[in-house]
C-alpha cells in the first residue's frame, strides 16, 4: 500500500503582519498560524495587555498564550517616526494584515489600506472593529461585553430565562470569537479571490454585525412577532444537578416517553403536533423532570443516549476538557515544558490532507525582531542595533 505524500500546511509561505491586540484579531491570525502561516505579531514596547493576564505558567500568560500561540513578536514604538516607517515596510511585504484597533488609527499611523495596496496591490487587509468602518457609530469604543448588549443578544437571552430581573453578567466573549472566525473566513475567500485577479482587498469585519448575524431566529420575531412563545430547551433537575434533554423529533419524543414511563404520552393529543407540544411545553418538562430528578446526572445521560434522546448532564469546563471523546479528536493541544505545560484548543475542523493545529511558539515579547527585520527587510545586525539604542525596538526581549 502506497503512503501518500504528506502536503504542506494549507498556508505555508504566506506572511501575515498582525496589527492585533486584545481578543478578536488574535484570534483570528492564530488560526492562520495553524495553518502554517507566518504570522508576525507587532507589538507596542508594552506589549499586547493580555500579556499580563492570568494564569501564569513559566513565566507566560497561558491565556495570551492560547490566542497568540506559533506568532513571531517583534516590537516597533510606532509612536516614532521609525517605527511607523518600518511596519509599513513590513507591511508592504506581507500577503495579509489584520488590524483591530478603532477605525482611523491605521490611517493616522500611515498604515490604512489605501495608502498600502497602492504600493502592494496583493495585499489582503482585514480590519476589525466594534461597530464597522462605517456609520454613525464606527467610531464609537466597544468590546464585546458592549457588543452583546447593543445587538439584543442579551435581551435576547434574558427572555428566554423563566426569572430574571435584569441582564446576565458577562464573561464569555460570543462576540470577539465570532469576528475572529468571520474575519479568517473572509480573508480566505479574498485570498482565493486573488489567485483569478491578482489583487488583493479590504475586508470590514464588525462585531455588532457576526453577533447580529447570530440571532437568525429572534431577527424575525422582532419584524413578525409570533403568536405564542418560541419552544425553549430548559435544564431539568437530576439527583446531583441539572440535565438538558432534547428531545426535538416526534420519534425522539416517542422513545423518551417510554423510557421516562409515560408511553401514554405518544398518543396524548397534547404532544401531538408541534404546535400542541409547544403550547404544553412546561407540562412536557414537569413529566420529564419527575424521572429525572430520581436519578443521576451521569445515569440520566447514559440512559437518555442509549435510548437514541440527545442528553447531557451540565458539566464543567475542566469535565469537559477531560472527555475522552477531546482525547481522541485531538480536540487540544499541550503547549509549553513539562514541568509548565498547559493545554490550549485547537481549530474545530479538520481537513483530510493538511494539518491544522495550535503551534509550540511562544513568542517572548520581541523575541524575533532582530530576525524578522533581517529577513524580511535586509537589516544587518549594526543597523537593528543602532534601533534598539534608539529605542524603536523598546526593550531588548
Amino acid at each position: 500500500m502506497n503512503t501518500p505524500t504528506p502536503r504542506k500546511d494549507a498556508l505555508a509561505g504566506l506572511v501575515v503582519a498582525d496589527f492585533t491586540i486584545v481578543m478578536s484579531g488574535p484570534m483570528c491570525t492564530r488560526m492562520m498560524a495553524d495553518a502554517g502561516a507566518d504570522v508576525i505579531k507587532i507589538e507596542s514596547p508594552e506589549g499586547d495587555v493580555v500579556r499580563q493576564r492570568p494564569p501564569v505558567r513559566g513565566g507566560i500568560s497561558t491565556y495570551y498564550a492560547s490566542m497568540n500561540c506559533g506568532k513571531r513578536s517583534i516590537v516597533l514604538d510606532l509612536q516614532t517616526e521609525e517605527g511607523r516607517r518600518l511596519a509599513r515596510e513590513i507591511a508592504l511585504k506581507a500577503d495579509v494584515l489584520v488590524e483591530n484597533f478603532r477605525p482611523g488609527v491605521m490611517k493616522r499611523l500611515g498604515l490604512d489600506y489605501e495608502s498600502l495596496s497602492a504600493e502592494n496591490p496583493r495585499l489582503v487587509y482585514a480590519s476589525i472593529s466594534g461597530f464597522g468602518q462605517s456609520g454613525p457609530r464606527a467610531q464609537a469604543p466597544a468590546y464585546a461585553p458592549v457588543i452583546h448588549a447593543a445587538s439584543g443578544y442579551e435581551t435576547a437571552y434574558n427572555e428566554y430565562q423563566r426569572s430574571s430581573t435584569r441582564p446576565a453578567n458577562n464573561g464569555i466573549f460570543i462576540a470577539d470569537v465570532l469576528g475572529a472566525s468571520h474575519a479568517f473566513g473572509a480573508i480566505q475567500l479574498a485570498l482565493y479571490e486573488r489567485t483569478r485577479s491578482g489583487k488583493g482587498q479590504c475586508i470590514d469585519v464588525s462585531l455588532m454585525d457576526s453577533v447580529l448575524g447570530m440571532l437568525i431566529y429572534e431577527m424575525q420575531a422582532a419584524q413578525f412577532p409570533p403568536e405564542r412563545p418560541r419552544q425553549v430547551y430548559e435544564p431539568v433537575k437530576s439527583r446531583d444537578g441539572f440535565v438538558m434533554v432534547a428531545a426535538v423529533t416526534k420519534k425522539n419524543l416517542d422513545v423518551l416517553f417510554d423510557v421516562v414511563g409515560f408511553p401514554e404520552g405518544k398518543t396524548d393529543p397534547r404532544f401531538a403536533t408541534v404546535a400542541t407540544k409547544e403550547s404544553n411545553w412546561p407540562l412536557l418538562l414537569e413529566i420529564i423532570e419527575r424521572w429525572t430528578s430520581q436519578r443521576s446526572g451521569e445515569e440520566c445521560e447514559a440512559v437518555l443516549m442509549k435510548a437514541g434522546v440527545p442528553c447531557s448532564r451540565y458539566r464543567t469546563v475542566k469535565e469537559a476538557m477531560a472527555d475522552p471523546q477531546i482525547a481522541e479528536r485531538g480536540t487540544l493541544t499541550r503547549l509549553g515544558t513539562r514541568d509548565d505545560g498547559f493545554l490550549v484548543a485547537n481549530a474545530p475542523y479538520k481537513l483530510s490532507a493538511t494539518p491544522t493545529a495550535a503551534r509550540r511558539r511562544l513568542a517572548r515579547l520581541g523575541e524575533h525582531s532582530a530576525a524578522v527585520l533581517h529577513e524580511l527587510l535586509g537589516l544587518s545586525a549594526g543597523q537593528i542595533a543602532e534601533l534598539r539604542a534608539e529605542g524603536v525596538l523598546g526593550r531588548a526581549a
